[in-house]
């Protein structure tokens, strides 16, 4: 809440009329908009986080929504967390952690028609300890090939971020039909070029390229919807020419 721009109020009010503000100046720029569950679950928002939703279904219909959530239980639980998001919040998609085993992501798979982006390789360096272990078959590759093979209904994806291009290339290579959702552009330093040619896919496509903070707040000023709106136009450029290059 203490980062929305100096024109809005400081409440569910001014949240709701931030996010809004948002999508309306990125859409023309974005294949997805991807709302951060804990951020409105922390405020009490959860309403004003399916009111976003429902605004960026009714408005922008062709735009996918991901519930950036990470959810990661198993039994009952993992059951009400595939309802909570596609049920209550009715997100197209959702982040979820598979670390627990097929049986924390087998719930997610009821619902054919909506996406299940599984953590895959992280952008955080503190990631390491686990998903580059063990040396000689590390974890998240182990994910991607898993991943490849649970893909009978063609809706998973995963989550490798920008900050190593060098393990983008492997998990494109272990996982060459899935889309990667690729966090870590903008503020985390990942460079746009670097991921277009290690994870785009033979078509040129496959990637999803999430920038959250250097879009978000791009300016703390009432000109915040315009500068978001540039930021993601850069960014989509970028991406667009990124392409070009490595048809090239």
């Amino acid at each position: 809440m203490e980062a929305l721009p100096e024109s809005l109020p400081r409440d569910p009010q001014g949240l709701e009329t931030f996010g809004r503000a948002i999508v309306d100046a990125c859409a023309p720029f974005v294949c997805a908009f991807k709302p951060q569950a804990a951020h409105y679950g922390a405020l009490g928002a959860e309403n004003t986080l399916r009111g976003l939703i429902d605004y960026i279904h009714e408005s922008y219909p062709h735009i996918v929504v991901v519930l950036d959530a990470k959810r990661g239980d198993i039994g009952s639980t993992a059951q009400r967390y595939a309802v909570e998001a596609f049920e209550r919040y009715d997100a197209d998609a959702v982040t979820v952690n598979p670390f627990l085993g097929e049986e924390s992501v087998r719930p997610y798979f009821e619902y054919p028609d909506r996406g299940v982006v599984l953590l895959c390789r992280t952008s955080n360096p503190g990631s390491d300890w686990m998903q580059k272990q063990p040396a000689e078959s590390p974890m998240y590759l182990q994910v991607a090939e898993q991943a490849q093979r649970w893909n009978t209904h063609r809706n998973l994806a995963l989550v490798t971020g920008a900050t190593y291009p060098e393990e983008l290339a492997d998990v494109r290579q272990r996982a060459p039909d899935l889309p990667l959702l690729v966090p870590g552009i903008g503020v985390q330093g990942g460079d746009i070029a670097k991921v277009v040619a290690a994870g785009a896919d033979r078509n040129q496509q496959g990637l999803l390229i999430s920038a959250s903070r250097s879009v978000l707040f791009a300016s703390s000023g009432s000109d915040f919807a315009a500068a978001a709106s540039a930021e993601a136009e850069r960014l989509r450029n970028a991406i667009n020419q990124a392409r070009k290059g490595r048809n090239t």
